[in-house]
């Protein structure tokens, strides 16, 4: 048995591209950074940041380009995957990105759901989170 699957949870290190397929469809690829904090042996605080490249298709790929901001907070869940092409100067060049199956918002910093404006009455909901599916 086999399995490729990767779950990352981070914020957008830049804001999303989107293109279209020869075929009309929509692509998407974004850069989600992840860290892990531990202390030490001599309890010293040290920090490690990973940076996932993402890709996403279709209407998925629409509305991360339509709400998604440099800093927004996501959690992806997809495939590994590595590409290769010839470059200009004929090295052979690699990517291993993320081909997301699913992406879900995760909280604006002020508090509101990505792509839902701010409340601006104090006394309403907060409004709920929205997802990608």
């Amino acid at each position: 048995m086999y399995l490729n699957k990767a779950i990352v949870i981070g914020n957008l290190t830049r804001a999303p591209e989107r293109r279209a397929l020869p075929s009309g469809a929509g692509v998407t690829s974004f850069s989600v950074a992840t860290s892990r904090v531990w202390k030490d042996k001599a309890g010293a605080r040290q920090e490690d940041t990973q940076y996932h490249n993402i890709v996403v298709f279709g209407v998925q790929a629409d509305n991360v380009a339509q709400y998604l901001r440099k800093g927004s907070s996501v959690l992806v869940e997809g495939r590994m995957q590595t590409r290769s092409w010839d470059a200009a100067d004929g090295q052979k060049k690699y990517r291993t990105e993320i081909v997301a199956d699913r992406v879900q918002f995760g909280p604006k910093r002020d508090g509101a759901s990505a792509g839902a404006p701010a409340s601006k009455e104090e006394d309403q909901p907060a409004p709920k989170e929205e997802s990608i599916d």
